[in-house]
């Protein structure tokens, strides 16, 4: 692995500002540079990208799975809405570990379903910004073969 795609979705730009009770204090840059330099431990590059707009992450998520690169992918509200995303990383192949720093079940009734959970790898949530750190150490660290 060359490189690992951290994606955020909308209002993630708001980190450390937009209610700190429920998405703690640290901005989405802290969480970059904490990741990034694991990653650089590990020869990974890490392609860290934050956008409002679903096309980008459809996008972003397609050209990943056509490289063969993994991704975190923390969609935002669009983690509940998205046909698109979902259907992003299902066309693309692309190998996503779905990512929330609240623990949705235990919020408002419509953040309980995710549409993307079914095409994720898998799904960390509740442990704030430090569910990044879990995705990426799964990444860097799990055995891969034989699971899907």
């Amino acid at each position: 692995m060359k490189a690992i795609h951290v994606l955020n979705g909308p209002n993630l730009n708001l980190l450390g500002t937009r209610e700190p009770d429920v998405y703690g204090h640290e901005t989405l840059a802290d969480i970059e540079a904490r990741l990034s330099a694991v990653a650089a431990l590990q020869n990974v590059t890490l392609h860290f990208r934050q956008s409002n707009h679903e096309g980008d992450l459809v996008t972003w998520i397609q050209d990943a799975g056509r490289a063969g690169e993994p991704v975190i992918l923390n969609a935002g509200a669009y983690s509940h809405t998205s046909i698109a995303i979902f259907d992003a990383i299902k066309g693309s192949n692309a190998h996503v570990i779905e990512v929330h720093l609240s623990n949705i079940h235990a919020r408002e009734h419509f953040r309980h379903h995710s549409r993307l959970s079914a095409a994720a790898r898998g799904v960390i949530v509740g442990f704030g910004s430090r569910s990044y750190d879990l995705a990426l150490q799964a990444l860097l660290f799990a055995p891969t073969t034989g699971e899907s």
